[in-house]
């Protein structure tokens, strides 16, 4: 693999350095998923319901529809996913104050449970990663994955506020 040296104040252009980065996430989401996978595998559950345990866990009382625009995934995969959690006591539906047909999401206490499993491992390995890295490079890879998502609605969810 090619070694590229760069100033510090220059951003890779090159092709290769692009084929590089790709296959640098390939293997850090290899790694990222790897104990979260073992896991899943004690409920035969699959990624798709780490991703809804993470979502209603991160964002508690959020709809159904709000999950889809996120997760992006048809509404008779989530359904599949969604009620599967739902039947085995890992999230709670409950029905909208001002529209009883609003289906809002919590995970119960077996949910957080799960959530608190799958995510620590995660946690830990890009704690460590940020703390060799430093909080330049840290900065520095955050706005690097801002800008390979694609949708600049989805880019605001991280939109930063002042600190007063």
């Amino acid at each position: 693999m090619t070694d590229i040296k760069l100033r510090p104040d220059a951003a890779p252009t090159t092709d290769e350095a692009a084929r590089e980065g790709i296959e640098l996430l390939f293997f850090a989401y290899r790694d990222f998923t790897a104990e979260p996978d073992r896991i899943l595998d004690e409920y035969a559950f699959g990624r798709a319901h780490h991703r809804v345990v993470h979502f209603v866990g991160r964002h508690p009382q959020m709809t159904v529809g709000e999950l889809l625009l996120i997760l992006r995934i048809t509404k008779q995969s989530l359904n599949r996913v969604l009620g599967q959690l739902v039947r085995q006591g890992f999230i709670i539906q409950h029905h909208g104050a001002q529209d009883r047909r609003q289906r809002l999401l919590e995970l119960t206490e077996r949910g957080r449970e799960l959530e608190r499993r799958l995510s620590e491992p995660q946690r830990a390995r890009v704690g460590a990663a940020y703390r060799k890295a430093g909080a330049q490079a840290v900065e520095g890879f955050r706005k690097v994955l801002l800008n390979i998502i694609a949708g600049e609605e989805d880019r605001r969810r991280f939109k930063r506020t002042p600190r007063g």
